[in-house]
């Protein structure tokens, strides 16, 4: 609601989200593609194995490609993408742990250092300073796992740091170790998943079972490690985000869903990754793929599931997803939305259709499109003025619930108990809100002029 942005069909949610998923998975396995690396190539010098080291050499120029180009022009890429279209939570987020976006840059320029300085030394140091080199990347690529871990997870249960503002209690808040050991579970696996491929291209046959045999357990070992750490990690959830999707009666079924998929793709990703570790000599690139693509699976099911247990919040009991304040409810429904949002009537005529456009720009623009990824035409369609005005009516109810204290449980705001727990409540005054479903009338097919007789 910051910057007059206009991004038809897609939405900005749905636009953070591509960069996003690009920079995820790039960037874990830079994290896990560092261990696993370091391992094989330790475990290579150890047993004299040629094809082991020859297996780390032909994927560190993936790595580097990955880590020092993708992985560092998609990371700029969200910094761009987060800052213009969600410049408020961008704020907080740089107010908050700007020593730790700091400390994690000079790991991430120790990363590319240490990465280059790997690929251009082989079979021209001494394998001890080979070795050195690779673990020196796997510990600074992790590291940036680990301070990044703790903005990530701050933004979905921010503890205490809601009373205090302290970056200790937002960085090491409930869900940071837990998350911190899936996401490490999967920066292993995914690394074996990739590497399988590369460990096909071995001629050797009895060379490439063993190699297959080695990373199917590396994969087994992240497999493990992940699902302990998702276990923790829901357990460590406060009761009113796992109520979302866990119990008899979920409040979001679609989130219920979610979890049941990444589980399920788990399990079936074990079930080829045991197969590859039990017959090695039958492994293919076919299920080499299809064990990737059920990685992937549980991967984005599980970002899935987090983003939308953190819904209607960019940062959970804080900050809505459309930028505005708990705090900001009461004043805000005395002066108006658009008193915040200023230039979106520049321009603009002085009637209550353009005005509700305006709101509806300021306070729903960042997830719903008039027309295409949810479109707020299909989901109001055949809707009236009076079936608007009561859902309205209901939303701006609804935000003196995310102050009062009877709709709180431990200092988090029982999302389950609202009416729309996936939605902000709607801000603004009477008029603006009348404005708005004026506004929305138009998208249904009704005349504006029915809305007034209505009335």
């Amino acid at each position: 609601m910051d910057y007059p942005l206009w991004i038809p069909g897609i939405g900005a949610g749905v636009l953070i989200g591509l960069v996003a998923i690009t920079h995820v998975l790039v960037s874990h396995f830079a994290v896990g593609g560092g261990i696993v690396m370091a391992v094989a190539e330790t475990l290579a010098v150890k047993r004299q194995d040629q094809a082991l080291r020859n297996l780390a050499k032909r994927t560190s120029l993936i790595l580097i490609l990955v880590s020092t180009v993708f992985g560092a022009i998609s990371g700029v890429g969200i910094w761009v993408t987060i800052g213009l279209l969600h410049p408020v939570a961008t704020s907080a987020l740089i107010h908050s742990y700007v020593w730790g976006w700091a400390t994690e840059w000079v790991f991430f320029i120790l990363e590319v250092a240490t990465a280059l300085a790997y690929y251009a030394t082989w079979d021209k140091v001494r394998p001890r300073t080979h070795l050195l080199l690779i673990w020196l990347y796997a510990f600074a690529a992790f590291m940036s796992l680990v301070i990044i871990q703790g903005i990530i997870s701050f933004m979905l249960t921010p503890g205490n740091w809601l009373q205090t503002k302290a970056f200790a209690d937002g960085f090491f808040n409930p869900t940071y170790v837990p998350g911190l050991v899936l996401r490490t579970g999967i920066c292993v696996f995914l690394a074996g998943a990739y590497m399988a491929f590369a460990a096909l291209r071995e001629q050797d046959l009895a060379a490439r079972a063993r190699l297959v045999r080695f990373l199917a357990g590396i994969q087994v070992v992240g497999i493990l490690i992940a699902y302990g750490g998702y276990r923790w990690w829901e357990a460590a959830l406060p009761e009113s985000i796992r109520a979302l999707f866990l119990g008899a009666s979920p409040k979001l079924p679609a989130l219920a869903s979610t979890r049941h998929f990444l589980l399920w793709m788990l399990l079936a990703y074990l079930v080829f990754v045991l197969f590859a570790l039990l017959a090695p000599k039958a492994q293919r690139w076919p299920i080499t793929a299809v064990a990737l693509v059920l990685a992937f699976a549980f991967f984005g099911g599980y970002e899935r599931l987090r983003e939308g247990a953190r819904k209607p919040f960019i940062i959970r009991d804080y900050m809505f997803s459309n930028g505005i304040l708990i705090s900001e409810i009461a004043k805000l429904n005395q002066e108006g939305i658009l008193s915040k949002a200023k230039w979106l009537m520049v321009g603009q005529p002085d009637d209550p259709v353009a005005k509700g456009r305006a709101v509806f720009r300021a306070q729903c623009a960042m997830c719903h499109t008039e027309n295409g990824y949810l479109g707020i035409r299909k989901l109001i369609s055949g809707a009236d003025a009076e079936t608007l005005d009561m859902i309205l009516t209901t939303m701006r109810d609804e935000g003196e619930k995310y102050t009062s204290n009877q709709y709180r449980k431990n200092g988090h705001v029982a999302t389950e108990k609202l009416d729309y727990p996936f939605m902000p409540p709607f801000v603004g005054t009477e008029e603006e809100k009348e404005a708005l479903k004026a506004y929305l009338v138009t998208l249904t097919g009704t005349k504006v002029a029915e809305v007034s007789h209505g009335n």
